[in-house]
């Protein structure tokens, strides 16, 4: 069985929806994960900002907008009247459900509540249009099967058992649609996989069903070398290793969950990126194998925050790392990129918002320096430390302030820390020096 996913673009609109049944009336038994359309989580994520500061006409006026607009794709897409009847009644039960949440007071349960309705729209209304081309579909609820643990990770046991239940159970179909992001907490309340989940939602299902391949259907065809927002000329990339993908998703580039392969990668099953606007492309296969050796890509990570400890008393004091970090282990903040010296440590942040607790504490032992609007530009390839090409990326030294460097703590990844402000130049330059397609 192929586990397919396809993103909120994916099912935006009328003719994407069409596309997509397109692509997925090959005759192959399949599991379909799709996310919310494209705009509703976000139009979700400010109905539950409203209600959280009691703005509850503005609120209700969200909520009255985002009912008529589903209502109008219901009419659009679905002609066949009972079907039709069905989709319509079903969308108007979620937001009476949502008009409900208006007086009710605020909390993250609430909230992720409102936010899952948009994968429970677009799952519904597209398996009653599938049903109304003729293709044998069933939806199979992700709150009944999807769940994860106290420590916020896949309860493996529990979906494998009650996801292979529910098939079971199940007329059976050519087609399983469900829905991605959203699941069960430890307590069984609605939680989410965060944003860009329904990547990982499909290798969760993938590993759960021992599939044949997981698709990951979106915008773009793959992986890029580079970033095309920025640079032009780029191109996808054909064949990508596991660790390779890992750590560009990680490290900025978007077209994938940063969890996504942690599922599949122990099992030997492949991903595969592609895109729906050009179906017969390629895309770019991920899998444990490895297609060459040197630098293959370059991403980009935002909203980096630097600091740096600096104390005296660090010189040969053992324990004093230990100390850091214990720090930022308690307020439960993970550190990106870390360097040392004699007397300092410099470390990067993408989470702030127990920023000023984490200071306060280090000030007690060490001087300490923030700087904000950083990137990380990560340059990865398979064992690309060792590469005798690698050395031309240090070029950018004589043109661009890095901030810091780490090479070495893997082989597949060289990472530079940049003002945020530089990044284009940086991605551009990086291109030229590694990959010479794009001029100074």
């Amino acid at each position: 069985m192929l586990v397919l996913k396809f993103g909120g673009t994916s099912v935006g609109s009328i003719e994407n929806m069409t596309n997509v049944k397109n692509i997925i009336d090959d005759g192959q038994c399949k599991v379909v994960v799709l996310s919310a359309m494209s705009g509703t989580t976000n139009a979700l994520v400010t109905i539950s900002e409203c209600i959280k500061f009691k703005e509850i006409e503005n609120a209700l006026d969200l909520i009255s907008d985002l009912h008529k607009s589903y209502i109008q794709t219901v009419h659009q897409l679905i002609h066949q009247s009972d079907l039709r009847n069905e989709a319509e009644a079903y969308v108007s039960s979620i937001f009476d459900t949502l008009k409900a949440t208006v007086n009710v007071n605020y909390s993250t349960s609430l909230s992720n509540k409102i936010v899952a309705q948009g994968e429970l729209l677009s799952t519904f209304i597209f398996s009653r249009f599938l049903l109304q081309e003729g293709l044998n579909a069933a939806l199979l609820p992700a709150l009944d099967f999807m769940r994860i643990d106290k420590y916020n990770e896949p309860d493996n046991f529990y979906i494998r058992q009650n996801f292979n239940r529910i098939i079971n159970e199940l007329p059976q179909a050519d087609i399983y649609i469900t829905q991605g992001f959203i699941c069960l907490d430890a307590e069984g309340e609605i939680a989410n996989l965060q944003r860009g989940g329904s990547d990982y939602t499909a290798t969760i299902i993938g590993a759960a069903l021992h599939a044949k391949e997981v698709q990951i259907w979106t915008d773009i065809d793959g992986f890029h070398n580079n970033d095309p927002r920025f640079v032009p000329d780029t191109h996808a990339i054909s064949n990508l290793s596991f660790d390779e993908a890992a750590e560009l998703a990680y490290f900025g580039a978007k077209i994938l969950h940063p969890q996504t392969v942690t599922p599949v990668r122990d099992l030997d099953i492949p991903v595969r990126l592609k895109d729906t606007n050009s179906p017969a492309a390629h895309g770019t296969l991920i899998t444990n194998d490895i297609h060459g050796d040197g630098i293959k890509a370059i991403a980009a990570k935002d909203g980096i925050t630097a600091i740096k400890i600096k104390s005296a008393r660090m010189l040969l004091a053992h324990g004093f790392l230990k100390k850091v970090f214990e720090i930022f282990e308690k307020h439960e903040t993970s550190i990106d990129m870390i360097t040392t010296s004699e007397i300092a440590i410099s470390l990067t942040i993408d989470d702030t918002k127990n920023l000023s607790e984490i200071v306060t504490e280090l000030e007690k032992f060490a001087k300490v320096e923030v700087d904000s609007f950083r990137t990380i530009v990560c340059l990865v390839g398979h064992h690309i430390v060792y590469h005798p090409d690698t050395p031309k990326l240090f070029q950018i030294l004589q043109d661009v302030n890095v901030r810091m460097i780490s090479y070495g703590g893997s082989s597949n990844n060289i990472s530079l820390l940049i003002n945020t402000g530089d990044k284009i130049e940086t991605l551009r330059k990086l291109n030229r020096y590694v990959f010479d397609l794009v001029p100074a």
